[in-house]
């Protein structure tokens, strides 16, 4: 691995190979043995616009064709690319072009613009930039230019075109079509599966993301683990509705782990239910994962729409915590059994199992993939906490990373000596082995000295019938240092107060300190660019909108109705 990315000791290396983890395997290898085997059987589907149904030769035809083109273009071994593109069949022709000849990918969303693609493309020193052309409304190709001028390594923009758009690219002269580049393919040097093969993002929501050096050994075996504990096969008919080249719809099982299996990969151009709904009934789809807002728009819509949704075996739900009472409602609306998944893009994933009971998968966030992850909760002073307590999740494993790229500040901030890695989630460990999410380190509440944690009070309300979804955020106090805020979404017709909510609240047991101070209702909240809510925009609307607070002591219980 590049010296630039911290890897695995020896010894630890050793161990995962010996225990069949790490099996020496590429992304490209894969995608090869997957063509020889069942050439026919068609891998990706790409419903937009004219509809695209490639098979799994085709698909591997593409990537070498395109890999030969790139290569001709002067991308080596080990260059970095940003690829930003939309659910688009390009997306995957791409990135296996990439894998082949061993230059890194670095995921980027479709929502990130000027500050995010010029850091990643500055960080990273990339030397080529692939987008679409116009997506949603906004001209990916003036982005690309505006970033070209500002990252001197930046020698390639490729843009994939359109043909509603081909022809009429702004700085034609500086952005090169995709499908224009040489198609014949040359020899060329294959990576080695302990070798870098893409670079992810972090997930953090403060500052810029933060680089993710990923293997093709860790994150296949990643892949295929997950593959088992869903039951992935090639039967398997996987929807992308979120961001493709997100973390969890790429691995979790995903369409990597859909692709490794055989199965078939549908691209969902939006993840709204008017736009999944159709494509569920008509793909036979079995699988997808969605972040809990979506999951709840899902379970929302699912009571009376007009598409057959039978197909729907399981629903992966993971980005965030879902609540228990969210989570309740999946099976009763969709059919289908759900799965939780807790992990991070720098490693670590628990799943619920398909088999654990009821109970389990709606108020536990899973269990680790692998034996050989290893889990500490500790306190503050990184200290091991009783069994049943609540402290902050260390982790290290044969697919959990040992630093990030270029980052040897962060990097000593955000692991242990030992090599485990700080998550910032703060958990218990039940006695089955499962984890419950109990909150983020930085969302926690510290209200005059009485620690909040924001999912226990928000599982709460969204048990009131009138709630659809709600997210609680600290706002700053000159008293009590921080007072909590509750923005609340009400079901379509619903009539709710917010002193009635309180009282709801304080009536199902909580202790008076977690009771709301503010409640604020709302149309929507403010979300990332892969669907989560985002707490950080809610914190700083909360803090805009405060009121003058009251002189209060700390030992305030809760305000007063």
């Amino acid at each position: 691995m590049s010296a630039d990315a911290p890897t695995w000791p020896a010894e630890f290396a050793e161990r995962y190979r010996a225990a069949g983890h790490w099996r020496g395997r590429t992304f490209g290898r894969m995608l090869r043995e997957r063509a020889e085997l069942h050439p026919d059987r068609i891998a990706v589907v790409d419903p937009a616009g004219s509809r695209r149904d490639w098979t799994y030769a085709e698909l591997d035809t593409r990537a070498d064709r395109l890999a030969a083109g790139l290569l001709d273009a002067g991308i080596e071994r080990g260059d970095r690319v940003v690829v930003q593109l939309p659910n688009i069949a390009e997306f995957f022709e791409t990135v296996f072009a990439l894998f082949r000849i061993g230059a890194l990918p670095v995921f980027a969303l479709p929502a990130h613009r000027d500050t995010e693609i010029t850091h990643f493309c500055t960080i990273a020193e990339a030397v080529a930039y692939v987008v679409a052309d116009v997506h949603e409304g906004y001209d990916y190709r003036a982005l690309a230019t505006r970033v070209r001028t500002k990252c001197p390594s930046l020698r390639h923009v490729f843009v994939v075109q359109d043909a509603a758009h081909a022809g009429d690219t702004p700085d034609a002269g500086e952005h090169t079509p995709l499908a224009d580049l040489p198609r014949d393919p040359v020899p060329h040097d294959e990576p080695e599966a302990g070798d870098l093969a893409f670079l992810q993002l972090s997930g953090g929501s403060t500052g810029v993301p933060k680089l993710i050096p990923r293997t093709h050994d860790d994150y296949l075996y990643s892949v295929l683990a997950s593959n088992e504990v869903c039951a992935v096969d090639e039967h398997s008919v996987y929807l992308v509705a979120l961001p493709a080249a997100h973390n969890f719809p790429l691995s979790s099982p995903g369409s990597l782990g859909t692709l490794a299996a055989g199965g078939r990969v549908v691209l969902c151009p939006r993840p709204d239910p008017d736009t999944a709904f159709p494509l569920i009934q008509r793909e036979r789809v079995t699988l997808t994962g969605l972040v809990p807002p979506l999951a709840l728009a899902w379970t929302e819509s699912a009571t009376d729409t007009p598409y057959d949704l039978g197909s729907l075996r399981v629903l992966l739900v993971g980005g965030a915590k879902f609540s228990a009472e969210a989570a309740r409602r999946v099976r009763p609306a969709l059919g289908c059994a759900l799965q939780q998944v807790f992990g991070m893009a720098e490693g670590l994933v628990n799943y619920t199992r398909l088999d654990d009971d009821e109970e389990t998968v709606v108020t536990t966030q899973g269990r680790p993939l692998s034996p050989d992850d290893e889990i500490r909760v500790v306190d503050d002073a990184d200290r091991d906490v009783a069994p049943g307590e609540t402290g902050h999740l260390l982790t290290r494993g044969p697919y959990t990373i040992r630093g990030y790229w270029r980052a040897p500040e962060h990097n000593a901030r955000s692991f242990t000596e030992d090599g485990f890695y700080r998550t910032g989630d703060l958990v218990r460990l039940t006695d089955s082995g499962h984890l419950v999410v109990e909150g983020r380190s930085k969302d926690q509440i510290n209200r005059g000295g009485e620690k909040i944690a924001p999912e226990e009070v928000e599982n709460v309300i969204l048990g009131h019938h009138a709630v659809h979804d709600v997210s609680v955020v600290a706002v700053p106090d000159d008293y009590l240092g921080e007072r909590s805020c509750a923005y609340v979404i009400l079901r379509p017709g619903a009539d709710l107060r917010a002193v009635a909510l309180r009282r709801f609240v304080r009536e199902r047991g909580l202790a008076a300190y977690k009771v709301p101070d503010r409640v604020e209702f709302v149309d929507a909240f403010p979300h990332t660019g892969v669907g989560k809510v985002s707490k950080k925009d809610l914190r700083a609307t909360a803090a805009d909108s405060a009121p003058a607070a009251e002189p209060a002591p700390a030992s305030q219980a809760a305000p007063h109705d």
